[in-house]
């Protein structure tokens, strides 16, 4: 990889958003031109989710990272960077594809708030029957 070469890739996760970007360099991650520490500054939690690729691959402070996120909450946004990271790391390098996989590190989670129906009271609460 060389010193211009990048790797950017989208995660998604609910409503969440992800562009990452993977450079080489000293380990920093840029949120929306924020630090990290700073985006996620009210959970310690969040930010160790971020690192959780380069930690199954032993590959801690090898690369930069700058992300754009959008929608959703600071949770999804979190699984959506994740998941950008791991797509990034496995497009960089094919040989780390099985590892993340089977850390489920490449897997999207489909997972997304269903509607509310007309007539209902939410997506699945119907309304209470009263018998008289």
């Amino acid at each position: 990889m060389s010193s211009n070469e990048y790797f950017q890739v989208v995660g998604r996760r609910k409503t969440a958003t992800a562009r990452v970007r993977l450079t080489s360099g000293k380990g920093t991650v840029t949120i929306n031109d924020k630090p990290a520490s700073e985006y996620f500054a009210e959970s310690k939690y969040l930010l160790a989710k971020l690192q959780e690729p380069f930690g199954v691959l032993d590959l801690e402070n090898k690369y930069t990272i700058t992300v754009r996120v959008s929608g959703g909450g600071i949770e999804g946004q979190a699984e959506a960077i994740r998941l950008g990271i791991a797509k990034a790391l496995s497009a960089m390098n094919e040989s780390l594809k099985g590892t993340l996989k089977r850390a489920e590190l490449l897997t999207r989670d489909s997972r997304e708030k269903e509607r509310k129906k007309f007539g209902l009271k939410g997506a699945r609460k119907q309304r209470q029957f009263t018998k008289r």
